[in-house]
């Protein structure tokens, strides 16, 4: 047996058809069956059902493909652990990113992170935490940028950094810095239960998870920041927002927004990758990409507003 045999094996169990999985491995059906074959005869266990269409794989089948999944993947490893240790950027990294954080944080960063490391391929999508932490977990994502706390032993954190929240109640201007306490959380509007932003904010305001509106009879829940905003403004309401997402806010706007008196509520982001991640080289650099970006930013969207209101 050798090592081309598992990729063969793993490219039929994808598509359940040897000519669409010829064409992935780039070989002629013949060879990819022929190959297969041989394979099946050494272990003699059959992983493919043939008689079927699409093809079926056996009861045994699936048990020897779980095998080579994690054989694969180890090798792939392996691989990644050689240019770790070369000191080399290149290859393929996978990034998941939370709802919350993706439209606010990637564009600071990623496009001069991808030009300086051109050889360093950059696949990433958007998706809720609980997501994010299964396809860590099944080595289908490289690392995921969340808002913590997770307390899963099969992953390890990373602090990126801290980000306050503000008040936006359209109600009244703001006139100074508030205490938590002094939130009116009537026509308050929340994200949708997925998103780990929605418990925060339900902890600072002190808000019944399961009834959290007063004096609304429209109970939406947003996906996402944007329209968590938009909905706040057609209501006239309240809500709280994570500090880099004021960002462009029109001047009308800027004048509702309430900064909290220190301590300031916050949300914690960071880095989270498997145990047994190994591209320890590319996380360092695309954590210190993230604080050099996203630390000055922070600071200037804060004295931005105290220099248009005053400072307190």
């Amino acid at each position: 047996m050798n090592i081309q045999q598992f990729f063969y094996v793993l490219a039929v169990a994808e598509h359940l058809h040897f000519e669409r999985a010829a064409e992935h491995c780039y070989i002629s059906q013949s060879t990819l069956s022929t190959m297969i074959s041989k394979f099946e005869d050494e272990i003699g266990i059959k992983i493919f059902d043939r008689k079927t269409k699409p093809v079926t794989v056996t009861k045994e089948g699936r048990l020897i493909i779980n095998q080579l999944k994690q054989i694969t993947y180890e090798i792939s490893q392996l691989e990644e652990l050689t240019k770790e240790i070369k000191g080399e950027v290149k290859g393929l990294i996978k990034i998941g990113c939370i709802h919350t954080v993706a439209p606010f944080l990637l564009p600071n960063f990623l496009q001069d992170f991808a030009t300086r490391y051109p050889d360093l391929q950059i696949q990433i999508k958007e998706n809720s935490t609980n997501s994010i932490v299964r396809q860590l977990k099944s080595r289908d994502l490289d690392i995921g940028i969340v808002s913590p706390p997770l307390h899963d032993p099969e992953l390890k954190e990373y602090p990126l950094y801290n980000e306050e929240f503000v008040y936006f109640d359209l109600s009244k201007p703001a006139a100074g810095k508030i205490m938590p306490e002094d939130m009116n959380t009537e026509n308050f509007w929340l994200m949708e239960e997925s998103h780990c932003m929605r418990s925060q904010v339900v902890n600072i305001c002190d808000l019944d998870n399961n009834n959290p509106f007063s004096g609304n009879n429209i109970h939406f829940k947003a996906g996402s920041i944007d329209s968590l905003i938009r909905f706040t403004h057609a209501s006239r309401g309240k809500t709280l927002l994570p500090l880099l997402s004021l960002t462009d806010f029109s001047p009308d706007d800027r004048k509702f927004i309430h900064f909290f008196k220190e301590p300031a509520p916050f949300r914690q982001i960071e880095l989270v990758t498997h145990e047994h991640f190994v591209k320890h080289k590319i996380l360092k650099l695309i954590s210190r990409e993230i604080q050099l970006k996203i630390t000055p930013e922070l600071l200037y969207i804060k004295a931005s507003f105290e220099s248009d209101f005053g400072k307190e």
